[in-house]
């Protein structure tokens, strides 16, 4: 039998039809595939029992000729997903082994439509970085290795020697998929936390548009960012999570009330006569001569594929990450200030209560937690909320009116390139300087600044034979468009998975 972990989604799901394989046979096989990869450290917490539990159900579902759109499929769950009875600790000592009694909206439908759970995945904490670097559970490893390389497990099953980060902070999300330790995985998306990971593995990441998925049960980073998403093998598997993930939902004020329609008809469906936007203020200076030519390629096939490309400016593209850096702090601070030791969680004891909080604290969050709720608290106190917060909020009200203005002027969608670079090593960046990390979100937080879809679409590899990725952002509530050009980039570029599993 071929192996069932390389597989793509919407092929797995056509084999379980066809009943060519059991959910049961498949699930076992991406359990064996998880216990081999651990020196990854994509999963925090592996659930095989209760996995094996899901697709006996699913089978008995299938054999009756029932079962839901991803009925028997196991999938990876980022860590920052609550799951009823399973631990979820958003990478951070401080939750300890928090264990909901609930279950987050986007999670519970996927369940509702038949997908199995083979666990938690490995996360920056709180989703605070580039690289999945900040995690309490230590850094998760890319699959991909520099060409050349012989970075590998060694006998203790410890890796060793210089090996690459997968992004952040989904960057489990994105290791699991790309070396094959789940069909596809729920993500966050933040500043670039699905796109940029997915960038980094090979992988396909979309974010969709602030409100098309329900933030309940998600735990909050920045509330006026956060966005769930998924990433897959391919733009079709995306299109797939997406409709499962999607909805309106009651207990999310920011949800909104719209019809999910049924993305993996765009796929493959024609692009001719769309206007794809190409802003010249993403020209940065100095940008890596093999993103600039990488970008090119895309806009040639989609230009072949009978798309128009216009350039256009988004004037207020430089300002992003500056108010970005502002915008997201300040909510974290406030976000991250019920974690205080009281109900839940780690908990230190002090002479009196503000020591006991004084000592969680410190305790509990990790260096760029605290970096970022010290920004935050700073740009939210008296005398400076004005300077900073709020004229970041008009920033960034500015920001979106530059996509809107392009938009009416008839673009469909906006291609860029996803990162400034190809994935770089653990501990080469941001130790001394946290803005060299945050400069690799350059070209994805104007999309959550602004509320928009953006899918990051791999196409093509850099000289050190790493993947690299294109982003398209599009209108809002207008994935379908983002699903029919990704295919456009795949078909082109091809898929790239990882060829070599030297992990285990």
């Amino acid at each position: 039998m071929t192996d069932l972990t390389r597989l793509t989604l919407t092929e797995a799901r056509d084999g379980l039809k066809a009943k060519t394989f059991s959910a049961t046979e498949i699930t076992k096989a991406h359990i064996a595939s998880v216990e081999k990869a651990r020196a990854l450290n994509a999963y925090v917490l592996e659930t095989p029992e209760h996995a094996l539990k899901q697709a006996a159900a699913s089978d008995a579902k299938l054999a009756k000729g029932e079962g839901g759109p991803l009925e028997g499929l196991p999938l990876g769950i980022k860590d920052l997903f609550a799951t009823n009875g399973v631990r979820t600790t958003a990478g951070s000592k401080i939750l300890g082994n928090f264990v909901p009694a609930y279950e987050s909206t986007v999670s519970s439908q996927l369940w509702r439509d038949g997908a199995v759970m083979l666990g938690k995945l490995n996360n920056d904490e709180f989703a605070m970085g580039s690289s999945n670097e900040t995690s309490a559970f230590g850094p998760v490893v890319n699959p991909w290795r520099r060409k050349g390389s012989n970075v590998g497990a060694g006998a203790t099953g410890a890796i060793e020697g210089a090996h690459l980060v997968p992004g952040g902070s989904s960057g489990g999300s994105a290791s699991a998929v790309a070396a094959d330790l789940c069909l596809a995985a729920t993500a966050t998306d933040t500043g670039g936390s699905i796109r940029q990971p997915a960038a980094f593995t090979g992988t396909v990441g979309i974010k969709p548009t602030y409100g098309r998925c329900s933030r309940w049960g998600i735990v909050a980073f920045a509330s006026s960012l956060d966005q769930a998403g998924p990433i897959g093998k391919t733009v079709r598997d995306c299109a797939v999570m997406l409709r499962s993930m999607a909805g309106h939902d009651p207990k999310d004020t920011t949800s909104v009330d719209m019809a999910v329609p049924d993305y993996e008809k765009a796929v493959g469906r024609s692009v001719k006569g769309m206007k794809i936007g190409i802003p010249r203020e993403y020209r940065l200076e100095g940008l890596n001569s093999e993103i600039d030519a990488l970008w090119q390629k895309g806009i040639d096939w989609l230009r072949a594929a009978g798309a128009e490309i216009v350039e256009i400016s988004l004037p207020h593209t430089k300002y992003a990450l500056p108010a970005y850096y502002i915008v997201a702090p300040a909510e974290a601070s406030s976000n991250l200030a019920r974690y205080d030791g009281v109900r839940y969680g780690l908990r230190q004891q002090g002479r009196d209560i503000v020591e006991m909080y004084e000592k969680t604290r410190a305790e509990g969050f990790g260096a760029e937690v605290k970096r970022r709720i010290m920004i935050g608290t700073y740009v939210l106190s008296a005398g400076y909320y004005d300077a900073y917060y709020l004229r970041a909020q008009k920033v960034r009200t500015l920001i979106k009116r530059d996509f809107d203005q392009a938009y009416a002027a008839g673009i469909d969608a906006v291609l860029t390139p996803a990162t400034p670079s190809a994935a770089f090593g653990i501990g080469e960046k941001g130790s001394a300087d946290p803005v060299e990390m945050y400069l690799n979100d350059i070209f994805t937080v104007t999309v959550n600044m602004a509320g928009l879809p953006g899918i990051a679409v791999p196409a093509g590899l850099d000289s050190q034979g790493l993947p690299l990725g294109l982003q398209l952002i599009g209108r809002p509530f207008d994935e379908e468009t983002l699903f029919s050009l990704g295919q456009v980039i795949e078909d082109a570029a091809g898929r790239f998975p990882v060829s070599e599993r030297w992990w285990g």
